[in-house]
């Protein structure tokens, strides 16, 4: 078996571990990121094995560079996604906000 056997290659920013829908990037955070053990990460995402976590982090070795591209895509990606959140809350998000400030200001309206 090839190492890249155990990936489906969706598109040059979408590689997911085979027979998942679990994307390298979320092992590769787990593992860069937060430093934890391949064990850790098999406990955390019990539907992949520990064999496909240790492939995973070995494929990252072999194309380091390359994934190390992959993840800081997907960072940015994320780090847009969560700017543009920002910019354009979800109606509830507006309601709880209003909520908020009614209730700060019933607050400092009572001295309190």
């Amino acid at each position: 078996m090839q190492l890249e056997d155990y990936f489906n290659f969706l598109a040059p920013d979408d590689i997911r571990i085979k027979g998942s829908r679990i994307g390298i990037e979320t092992i590769l955070y787990e593992y860069i990121y937060r430093s934890r053990t391949p064990e850790e990460i098999s406990q955390t995402y019990t539907s992949l094995s520990l064999e496909q976590v240790y492939a995973t982090i070995l494929y990252y070795l072999h194309n380091k560079e390359a994934v190390d591209n992959y993840i800081a895509d997907w960072l940015e990606w994320g780090h847009q996604q969560r700017k543009a959140q920002a910019l354009n809350p979800p109606p509830g998000i507006l309601r709880l906000r209003k909520i908020k400030q009614e209730k700060e200001a019933m607050k400092q309206g009572n001295g309190a």
